[in-house]
């Protein structure tokens, strides 16, 4: 009877650290640059993304974008960018801006920051272990797409018409 006790005790205690962790990182987050905002720039409030020509309010977590003539504020991208990688896309980093409204130099910055523009290398904050992961499998593929595999040709060649 003790140990189911003590079982039962156990299995509440660790569960109840799990739910107090999950509330930690919750509120440490708030507010935090996304693991795709480019690395050594904590004290940013916006990211501008010429490829979109969008921004991202760093404190607030929103995308402002140009949706039907007006700049809307989002937790997401619009669908028609639903394809558009964060992690590799080019974050142009807006250390000289600290109002409410980014966009009222968006004329500059389409110009400046044309879709495509590449400055200077980044690294981003974190990864996204399916982004990572892909890259690595393609880096693979190419390496190992020229080289020729005698030893098992015979079998190779078995299912061939």
């Amino acid at each position: 009877m003790k140990t189911i006790k003590l079982l039962v005790l156990g299995v509440l205690f660790i569960a109840g650290a799990n739910l107090a962790q999950a509330q930690v990182s919750v509120n440490v987050n708030l507010g935090a640059p996304p693991a795709w905002g480019p690395a050594g720039y904590s004290a940013v409030d916006y990211y501008y993304l010429p490829d979109v020509e969008s921004y991202y309010d760093v404190k607030n977590s929103q995308f402002i974008y140009l949706g039907n003539g007006k700049w809307i504020r989002a937790k997401n991208l619009p669908t028609r960018y639903r394809n558009y990688d964060l992690y590799s896309g080019y974050k142009v980093v807006l250390n000289d801006y600290h109002g409410r409204t980014p966009y009222n130099h968006f004329k500059n910055h389409k110009v400046k920051y044309y879709k495509g523009y590449k400055g200077k290398p980044q690294k981003n904050i974190g990864y996204y272990r399916g982004h990572k992961s892909k890259a690595h499998k393609n880096s693979d593929y190419n390496k190992n797409k020229n080289k020729s595999y005698e030893k098992g040709k015979k079998n190779h060649d078995k299912h061939k018409n």
